[in-house]
């Protein structure tokens, strides 16, 4: 990897881009054996997953269908935020180039920006294809809005936040590997993302109002129908709560590596 520097000083705007440009193409290359991994992964959990449910009944009422349809964009992006990412952290543990990676000559958290917007750009792919597959399926009109936009890529980055939060802050990749498959568990069978929230029993409920992966959903089923949902203020100021603290914690874990 080669860091371009104006001038022998390892600071300012210039260097701090030249840094994050170079981690880009870094976590890229590492990455290009796994792409087609990662296309697959989203689409077995978006679409793959929209379309198991229905087989469980003949048929399903529009508006069942639609929560359906609208969820396959969070079980798109939370493999990626959640999985993947812990994966390549865990990966680079097993393979003992966790301490290379940090003694890399460049700013530290440009490697923390460079898996933000390489794990969110790879997430929009797959959330767009399941949807439309998903869609397809159950042959349901959707209102898209603007707003969509920017829940998307909000929801991708506090998944990509809060995976790489907890793998760097964890040491040890068997907890953090377990860790990945209790959400990846969570998120199947017990978060309402692709049904109400309501058809939850109230303490069940209470405890995913806390949690991010309703709110994902919630946020970016707003953005995709009319009047279906509510409390979308809540669930922006959640999610985003989220996301912030996942930054407070890679920030510690930056911080705390001499």
């Amino acid at each position: 990897m080669t860091i371009h520097t104006d001038t022998l000083i390892r600071q300012g705007r210039s260097y701090w881009w030249n840094s994050f440009v170079s981690m880009l193409r870094f976590d890229l290359a590492s990455l290009r054996e796994s792409l087609v991994t990662v296309a697959l992964l989203q689409l077995l959990m978006g679409a793959g997953m929209a379309i198991i449910y229905g087989f469980y009944f003949d048929e399903i009422p529009q508006v069942a269908a639609t929560f359906i349809v609208t969820g396959t964009p969070t079980l798109a992006i939370v493999p990626v935020g959640m999985a993947l990412v812990p994966g390549v952290v865990m990966q680079h543990r097993l393979d003992e180039t966790y301490d290379f990676l940090w003694s890399l000559p460049v700013p530290r958290l440009t490697i923390a920006a460079s898996n933000f917007v390489l794990f969110t750009g790879l997430a929009m792919p797959g959330v767009a294809l399941s949807l439309v597959v998903a869609a397809w399926r159950y042959n349901i009109d959707l209102t898209v809005s603007w707003s969509v936009i920017p829940a998307v890529l909000l929801a991708a980055l506090m998944a990509n936040s809060v995976g790489f939060g907890f793998a760097h802050a964890i040491a040890e990749p068997r907890i953090t590997n377990l860790i990945v498959n209790m959400i990846i568990f969570l998120v199947l069978l017990f978060s309402p993302v692709a049904f109400p929230i309501s058809n939850f029993p109230d303490w069940f409920a209470s405890v995913h109002r806390v949690l991010p992966f309703f709110h994902m959903a919630n946020i970016i089923r707003g953005g995709l129908t009319e009047g279906l949902v509510t409390g979308l203020p809540v669930s922006y100021l959640v999610v985003g709560l989220w996301m912030l603290g996942s930054w407070a914690l890679v920030a510690w874990v930056v911080g705390r590596r001499r």
